[in-house]
């Protein structure tokens, strides 16, 4: 397992990303054993068997779970070889009076990307939780650039987000700084960071991309806080 990113005072504030390797026979039958913690994971190679509550699936590279808070799930590798699978952690922020999710497998092959106003196809997200959905409180996309594609402007987000480089290469704009990015490099973003980009080529720019979503900023300090309903 590489620690990615982790809730640590001057760096990630509301998440925790893990690459996970299984060699063939491994996994675990409680990965997750904290109250209050949702999950995604999605597999970069390999094949991995998926139980939770009633449900199991075959996950297989390009599979995208989303596992509730509270949800007693296992993982096993039951095939020969290595699988490998990014694993996405957040302390889940419950609303009165809204239901919160429930856990779903889906591939990223059956879900139809988005593309960016004007930009004619060449700036995609594939997007994974509809986001009107406000009982979700972080999203984690796939977001896509076509060679010589860019993000035109500096944008500026009040979400925590965290960019895990899955293909390709690109100039990313991180403050002030262009960084020249590729596949497996991984970036962090606090709030309100100016960001942009630039897709370099030869081959499509393709990033795992984490942020919080649909909740207040919260008054209560320190890495793995709970926040009240």
């Amino acid at each position: 397992m590489w620690v990615l990113a982790r809730p640590l005072s001057g760096f990630a504030e509301t998440f925790s990303h893990y690459i996970v390797e299984v060699e063939g026979g491994g996994g675990s039958d409680r990965p997750e054993y904290m109250d209050g913690v949702e999950s995604v994971l999605f597999v970069a190679s390999g094949a991995l068997d998926l139980k939770y509550n009633t449900a199991h699936a075959k996950l297989t590279p390009g599979s995208y779970v989303y596992l509730a808070a509270n949800e007693a799930w296992c993982i096993r590798n039951l095939w020969t070889g290595t699988a490998t699978f990014h694993w996405i952690r957040k302390n889940y922020e419950a609303v009165r009076g809204v239901r919160a999710p429930e856990s779903f497998v889906l591939s990223e092959a059956d879900v139809q990307p988005e593309a960016m106003p004007g930009t004619r196809g060449n700036w995609t997200t594939t997007r994974f939780v509809n986001p009107d959905d406000v009982s979700h409180d972080m999203h984690v996309n796939i977001v896509t650039l076509q060679p010589g594609a860019r993000i035109p402007f500096a944008e500026m987000h009040v979400m925590e987000h965290g960019v895990y480089v899955l293909e390709g290469r690109a100039l990313y704009l991180l403050n002030q700084d262009w960084v020249e990015v590729e596949q497996g490099d991984y970036m962090w973003l606090r709030a309100f960071c100016p960001q942009a980009c630039i897709a370099g080529g030869p081959g499509p720019f393709r990033y795992l991309l984490y942020k919080d979503v649909n909740r207040h900023a919260s008054f209560e300090a320190g890495p793995g806080r709970r926040r009240r309903p």
